[in-house]
């Protein structure tokens, strides 16, 4: 048991630690300090489900109704071409900085839909937690174990990215600092995009 818990935690972590929208938001959110918390817990919690479903056997029923991620797809595409544009613009405006004063914080709500919009949106996230590791967890005795140990990779890593993004915030004082950070989610959402438009 506790070997599957182990294998499902170092793939978990393996397929969660590339950077991707969800994690930019993430960061993002951290080096701000807004809803840390119920930001992390969102994503968490979502791959928590996905996992669940996919380790008691959801991946089968995902194989036989393609459209379902073809949607998501093309939906997850349309989504980052926005979002990165969104970001392009904050680029090119410039002025963001770390300081509370004279900055207007994201409201709760807006930070939730954006995180559940990258996280569920995003074709590959069923891939790697309801696919992958759900047909990979049927290799292990008991699956569920296997299932645990990935979940606890997904608490560890956001909540480590999202509130050891604090360590970065001296760095992001600089209004430059923000600017580049734009740039790299613009392109980052971007790339990802033409990558789920053209696989």
């Amino acid at each position: 048991m506790f070997d599957a818990a182990i294998a499902g935690f170092a793939l978990g972590f393996s397929l969660i630690l590339a950077i991707g929208a969800q994690n930019a938001f993430v960061l993002r959110q951290g080096l701000r300090g807004e809803h840390v918390l119920p930001v992390v817990l969102t994503c968490a919690l979502s791959d928590a489900v996905l996992i669940a479903a996919g380790v008691a056997g959801f991946g089968v029923l995902v194989e036989r109704f393609p459209a379902a991620v073809e949607i998501a797809r093309w939906g997850g595409a349309a989504f980052l071409v926005v979002y990165g544009a969104l970001s392009f613009r904050a680029a090119l405006r410039g002025g963001a900085a770390l300081e509370a004063e004279g900055r207007e914080a994201v409201p709760l709500g807006a930070a939730l839909v954006t995180c559940l919009t990258l996280t569920w949106a995003n074709p590959h996230v069923y891939l790697d937690t309801v696919v992958l590791l759900g047909g990979i967890s049927a290799q292990y005795d008991p699956a569920w174990a296997f299932g645990l140990g990935a979940m606890l990779s997904s608490f560890v890593f956001f909540f480590s990215l999202g509130f050891g993004a604090r360590l970065l915030r001296p760095l992001f004082i600089n209004p430059r600092a923000w600017q580049v950070l734009d740039v790299l989610v613009g392109l980052t959402m971007w790339a990802i995009a033409a990558k789920l438009v053209l696989d």
